[in-house]
């Protein structure tokens, strides 16, 4: 046991101080960080029910009854539009005895949610309905309703927090916007719902993969390298809350469609890539916002769910888009799922990171800060930023 809490010590060290490390000494973050179970129930409770976490859009609810539901590092929770219209993020459990009330994943339901089990039933808004049978001492309905959770929007992008003592989610994005005003996210009104998979990976390797466009060239040399090349990848602006990057699209707009629209900036042929962490990917273009979801599981699994807004949902019905996107996320899948596997190595650690992997500095920074209190760096602006603040001018 003495051996065994030595070890575990050791390992928390290696990871604050890899964590901690600034942009020109950063490393990989220890092996252990990646498959140690009471690490992975640290970042549960530190991280997974005390951040805003990103659930689904709200573009993805878009009439009463509509839900999502998932897990959220253990806790069932069900992101609900009301009959008002309003959003709701509930438990997912029922307070009988403990039964999941929705599937996970999206749906509707007509009035109320009612628990597979013994049939106790919930308005849209948590509140208990209806409980059959109860014979001679029913129970108080007053002190059986579900749960509220935290919940708030950021461009129709709904996150939620289980910490009632969260700070405002305002707050946590604040600045961001100024880079992203020409791409007028209000125009999306249209909600895709993508593929939910599952993968055997630490979440934490999952969010570096899709944050990073350093292995584009060799891991996606027939898909994403030909569109978003990793030479024309750039780092933005950001710091440990969160990172923009950006790109230059090898297809830009045709000739037809620069004609009808006429004269258009040339931050329109750039990509940002969005990193919200801990569970937040995104892509955004002037055509659409697309992203990736991660959800831990265990130290060794997590779920990964696809979505995007646009301002119509014909570019993802789209044939050849679909399976240009199912090809990059094996490509994706199967990348981290090797990684993964070297993760059990003892006798040997990782590296440097590089100039190209600067976000994934920011992720770790901001680990540090959750994990181990450490004040991260100052926030960081690229010389490329100013195309970005100035293309509404």
């Amino acid at each position: 046991m003495t051996n065994q809490y030595q070890e575990q010590k050791q390992t928390l060290q290696q990871y604050q101080q890899a964590a901690a490390s600034h942009a020109d000494s950063a490393r990989c973050l220890p092996f252990a960080a990646y498959r140690d179970q009471q690490l992975w129930h640290q970042e549960a409770t530190q991280i997974f029910h005390r951040e805003w976490v990103f659930a689904c859009a709200e573009q993805q609810l878009p009439e009463a009854g509509c839900y999502f539901a998932f897990r959220l590092a253990g806790e069932a929770i069900a992101i609900i539009r009301n009959k008002q219209g309003q959003i709701r993020a509930l438990s997912n459990i029922c307070r009988h005895r403990g039964t999941p009330l929705l599937d996970e994943g999206f749906g509707k339901i007509d009035k109320l949610i009612t628990c597979p089990y013994h049939a106790w039933a919930y308005d849209m808004d948590g509140q208990i309905k209806g409980i059959p049978l109860t014979g001679d001492h029913p129970p108080d309905k007053s002190t059986h309703c579900l749960p509220h959770f935290s919940v708030d929007s950021w461009h129709g992008l709904l996150f939620v927090n289980l910490d009632t003592h969260a700070q405002p989610l305002a707050e946590r994005l604040s600045g961001m916007d100024d880079y992203l005003s020409a791409f007028e996210l209000s125009r999306f009104s249209a909600g895709f719902c993508g593929e939910t998979e599952q993968w055997h990976c630490n979440w934490k390797l999952a969010m570096e993969n899709a944050m990073e466009s350093y292995h584009l060239f060799k891991v996606h040399q027939q898909t994403l390298e030909t569109t978003t090349p990793t030479r024309s990848a750039f780092y933005l602006a950001g710091s440990s809350e969160w990172t923009l990057t950006a790109g230059k699209i090898q297809q830009k707009r045709s000739k037809l469609m620069s004609w009808l629209s006429g004269d258009y900036p040339d931050i329109y042929n750039h990509y940002v890539l969005i990193s919200l962490p801990p569970s937040f990917v995104g892509i955004l273009t002037y055509e659409s916002f697309d992203w990736i979801q991660v959800l831990p599981e265990d130290e060794t699994h997590c779920v990964i769910r696809s979505g995007g807004i646009s301002t119509s949902l014909d570019g993802y019905q789209d044939k050849h888009s679909r399976e240009f996107t199912q090809a990059f996320f094996a490509e994706d899948k199967e990348i981290c799922e090797r990684v993964q596997t070297g993760m059990s190595s003892q006798f040997t650690q990782g590296g440097s990171l590089v100039d190209m992997e600067r976000v994934v500095v920011d992720f770790h920074q901001y680990l540090a800060s959750r994990l181990f209190s450490h004040q991260p760096p100052a926030f960081y602006q690229s010389d490329e930023a100013n195309m970005f603040l100035n293309s509404t001018d």
